[in-house]
């Protein structure tokens, strides 16, 4: 069945022509919206466009419009006209037989994949001197929900990152670890090894905070004294002999990463993202050189005084950017414009990236993206930051320095015991195992958390409420994990009940709460290609509250097995089964589980 036999294409076509048969002229497009609940109709067709090409009465023209469409189309049934809105009433025929067509449908929904023009996503990107922490999380939820968006929309993606594994905050740690450490491991200590890193990332700068305070208090200038404060110094130094290859400090640097990559690893697992490669920055940090080598010689870059090189992109609203200093080290400019170009020969059929960052790096991707295309390469047109807003907690700000983040890994366990804690008061799950619920409590605390966070659009700023999220009531990935087991516990009670429904059932009129939901299984192909367009699960996660909230409504008002009528159970049953299989699918597409039971 084409489409899913949208209605909304049928009806543009048939408007247009209608446009041109009735006064002669051609209409570039027609612009619809969802009738208004006070008025009669599935569709409307917005008339006041119109009026550029066609003069005269919106009201006239609407309803000859309208007529025409219930002269030319089956389906349409009738239509009113309300000022300049033309709603327009579906048949209950066309909606019967449109689910019949894709209520046995798996992976209804989800396109299969094109080989043209694979995505790359990255996100994460962690500093490898510290656990991940709850802007991560937001970091983490989006570039994997997005990535498996983007594949349910019928594009091949790559998942990736890349691990900022080298730079002066490493050897912060490394420093802090050697002076302090006494050779303590994971192993002897019990702690995941970015966390035994991220501890003495926390101690160095305690150490470097009381130097300054020493140094201030004896006379130094303040700005003066971070700067030369003795420890920072040993760090710098510390950099330096790894950019040398000194074999004490390489060995120790890989030691502490591979402590710290084992921790996120853990992490990863429980959080449930993934990745199909890993870049790393003490591979990639000098990509790039060759390229603004050939950009000078192109005069898209241009070399001052100093011996430093920049771009002008004033001319573009922008500033002038640096991309190599004057002593020829490279900027972290110059390192991105370089991984770009070594993914896209990576992997050949990249048609496009996605980059997964905080909104502070705006004006960064902004700068990137441009002198990509002035290098002139075709696929900078198909860049894209996925910038997003702070994570907040009502106790404030986190600071990774200073010890006060919120850890990922103490923060899913904390929805873990939350989901536990309001699970046990509302006292639904006396015939569980204990292994059971210990299961279901983890399968909602992460559920809650996950939802929370992804159905906020992503620019938007969140302060996340763990207890709010994870009510069984409103807006909420356990209301929805809910609304799903119920509908579980039906088809297991409607095990006895045929799947097809027959004698003139596809005639017989609907219900208000049936159409409704019909209609409502209907927007999940077009809200699977709206949320890849525009990268927002936001749009996919919404979408299922109000399918939920419209099944309720349903399951309140119309009797499924109760019903007497065999051909109306049938349908009804079969219609919440569906509505599960959309759950699902559109909760695995955000990385979230369903339980069969709670």
């Amino acid at each position: 069945m084409p489409e899913y036999m949208n209605i909304q294409n049928v009806l543009g076509v048939k408007v247009k022509e209608a446009v041109q048969v009735i006064f002669g002229v051609e209409l570039p497009q027609v612009e619809f919206q969802p009738t208004r609940k006070d008025f009669e109709g599935d569709v409307t067709v917005v008339v006041f466009p119109m009026l550029r090409f066609v003069k005269g009465n919106p009201e006239q023209i609407g309803r000859q419009i309208g007529q025409f469409l219930v002269d030319g189309i089956g389906s349409v049934s009738g239509f009113n006209v309300v000022k300049g809105f033309l709603n327009i009433v579906i048949a209950d025929a066309y909606y019967l037989e449109f689910f019949s067509g894709i209520k046995a449908i798996e992976g209804y929904g989800l396109v299969p994949r094109t080989d043209t023009g694979a995505i790359m996503v990255e996100y994460s990107s962690p500093n490898t001197n510290k656990p991940l922490h709850l802007g991560h999380i937001r970091n983490n939820l989006l570039g994997y929900s997005v990535s498996e968006i983007l594949k349910a929309s019928g594009k091949k993606v790559y998942k990736t990152q890349i691990v900022n594994d080298r730079g002066i905050h490493i050897c912060k740690s490394m420093l802090a670890w050697r002076k302090w450490g006494n050779g303590e491991t994971p192993e002897s200590t019990g702690l995941k090894g970015d966390k035994l890193v991220g501890n003495y990332y926390v101690a160095f700068d305690k150490a470097h905070k009381a130097e300054i305070a020493k140094m201030v208090a004896d006379g130094a200038d303040a700005k003066l004294a971070e700067k030369e404060a003795p420890i920072l110094l040993e760090a710098q130094k510390m950099l330096q002999q790894w950019e040398a290859g000194d074999e004490e400090v390489v060995a120790l640097w890989k030691k502490m990463n591979g402590w710290v990559y084992a921790g996120f690893d853990e992490t990863y697992k429980a959080l449930g993202v993934d990745f199909d490669r890993l870049y790393y920055e003490s591979d990639t940090y000098l990509l790039g050189k060759d390229v603004v080598a050939a950009g000078l010689e192109k005069g898209v870059f241009y070399r001052k005084d100093d011996g430093s090189v920049w771009i002008d992109l004033t001319d573009e609203g922008l500033d002038e950017k640096i991309v190599l200093r004057s002593d020829g080290t490279a900027v972290y400019m110059t390192q991105d414009i370089g991984t770009a170009i070594q993914r896209v020969k990576d992997y050949p059929d990249i048609g496009g990236m996605v980059y997964t960052v905080g909104n502070e790096q705006d004006y960064h991707f902004k700068v990137l993206f441009l002198i990509l295309k002035k290098l002139g390469f075709s696929w900078a047109g198909r860049l894209y930051h996925l910038s997003y807003g702070m994570v907040d907690l009502p106790s404030g700000k986190m600071k990774s320095r200073e010890g006060t983040v919120v850890d990922a890994d103490d923060l899913m366990i904390d929805m873990t015991r939350t989901a536990a804690e309001i699970s046990r008061e509302l006292g639904k799950l006396e015939d569980y195992s204990e292994e059971e619920k210990q299961v279901l409590y983890k399968m909602i605390g992460l559920g809650a958390l996950k939802y929370y966070i992804l159905k906020v659009d992503p620019k938007k700023r969140i302060l996340f409420d763990p207890e709010e999220s994870v009510d069984f009531q409103g807006n909420t990935g356990p209301f929805i994990q809910y609304t799903y087991a119920r509908i579980q516990s039906i088809l297991r009670k409607a095990e006895g009940v045929a799947s097809d429904w027959s004698n003139g059932a596809e005639t017989r009129p609907l219900h208000i709460k049936e159409k409704e939901l019909i209609k409502q299984i209907q927007l999940f192909p077009e809200t699977i290609q709206l949320a890849a367009e525009n990268y927002s699960p936001a749009l996919l996660a919404n979408y299922v509250y109000d399918l939920v909230k419209e099944f309720n409504s349903f399951y309140q008002q119309v009797p499924i097995l109760g019903e007497v009528d065999e051909q109306k159970k049938i349908l009804r049953v079969q219609l919440s089964k569906k509505v599960g299989e959309v759950i699902r699918s559109a909760f695995a597409l955000l990385g979230i589980e369903v339980p069969t039971r709670m």
